[in-house]
């Protein structure tokens, strides 16, 4: 008994031993991480190579994304040793990677509370409806909290019941939090970041409005959110990555074309660390919380929209009509990011608009 137990407390003291060593040395997360679909809820953790061409399994160091974002301190070290392995040389255990198999990162998540970070984007659809920008949007963001028992895979159909429906894309950056302390300043919110990747917070236009209206929020307006294959921790973007925003544009496209590429850095009101700050000043965020920056823009027209329902507004404001159409049955979604050398960082999210019939 005696034995087991000291054995017990050596482990715990090793691990602990390890964690402040990782730390003291001030190593940094480097990794590239997604979640495999295996027919289960949360699926398989995998890393994921530079390239985004090889992956392999990492479900022996943490099942699942929120099993090491849980351990983060613990688990990260020993999944950036994996993703150093994998970029050496691939090995007989690792395989192609396929966006098409990969779920969310994470697939379901304990919260997902969206920002509003782009004033010239709210500007923007107020104006076209002839209402002016409140005052508060600027000293205060707007954020609701969106559903995340399940998000929709990076290559995913969006599957919905009705064109009428006014079905739009909304192009974004997220962050995945570990846990944020309730009232946590900006100014040390950002150390709370683990992770980021793309959103595609697909909005239904022709229901907000009446939703709005009853002064509760939005709900029916907002179906299944889809995420970038891959994740990654901020040290992995380098300089793009000031501390509180990425500095790259975001390619989104509609069937082939571009919609727009704003760049997320520019224009970005408030910042992540703010972004969470706000979502934490009066209750705890658990690991695994998504914090998403709203749709970016940029107030320089030529960057283009990063949904249509901005370019709906464009084109009204510039005293014609709105003649862009929503999405459609068969049209197709590509949202994107690339570093300063034209590499995909994230993957790409890749959707088609499809008819759900329900089941009656």
């Amino acid at each position: 008994m005696r034995g087991g137990a000291d054995e017990g407390e050596s482990l715990s003291r090793g691990r602990a031993q390890t964690v402040r060593m990782r730390l003291h040395n001030n190593d940094q997360p480097h990794m590239k991480l997604a979640t495999l679909k295996d027919g289960t809820r949360d699926g398989t953790l995998i890393v994921v190579s530079r390239d985004l061409k090889h992956a392999i399994k990492a479900d022996d160091i943490a099942p699942t994304l929120q099993a090491a974002l849980d351990d983060w301190n613990y688990v990260s070290p020993q999944l950036t040793d994996r993703y150093d392995a994998l970029n050496r040389a691939p090995g007989s255990r690792a395989f192609d990677f396929d966006a098409r198999q990969c779920a969310s990162p994470l697939p379901r998540a304990y919260q997902w509370a969206d920002g509003s970070a782009y004033l010239s984007h709210a500007e923007r659809l107020r104006k076209a409806r002839g209402a002016d920008l409140p005052k508060s949007f600027r000293s205060e963001p707007l954020m609701y909290q969106g559903g995340s028992d399940a998000f929709l895979g990076p290559c995913d159909d969006i599957a919905l019941e009705s064109e009428d429906w006014g079905i739009d894309v909304e192009a974004e950056i997220a962050v995945i939090s570990g846990d944020v302390p309730m009232g946590t300043p900006a100014k040390k919110a950002g150390e709370h970041i683990r992770l980021l990747l793309l959103a595609n917070d697909v909005s239904l236009r022709n229901l907000a409005p009446a939703e709005l209206a009853k002064g509760f929020g939005f709900f029916q307006s907002k179906p299944c959110s889809a995420f970038s294959p891959v994740a990654l921790p901020p040290e992995e973007l380098g300089p793009s990555w000031d501390g509180g925003k990425l500095n790259l544009p975001l390619v989104v496209q509609v069937n082939g074309e571009i919609l727009g590429r704003p760049t997320a850095g520019v224009d970005m009101t408030f910042e992540f660390p703010r972004l969470i700050a706000h979502a934490a000043r009066t209750r705890p965020l658990a690991a695994g919380t998504i914090i998403g920056s709203g749709t970016v823009s940029n107030a320089d027209q030529s960057a283009g929209p990063a949904c249509i329902a901005e370019k709906r507004a464009l084109e009204a404001s510039a005293g014609g009509e709105a003649v862009t159409p929503f999405l459609k049955f068969g049209d197709r979604v590509r949202i994107e990011m690339f570093d300063a050398e034209g590499n995909s960082l994230f993957g790409a999210i890749e959707q088609q608009v499809v008819r759900y019939t329900p089941h009656r």
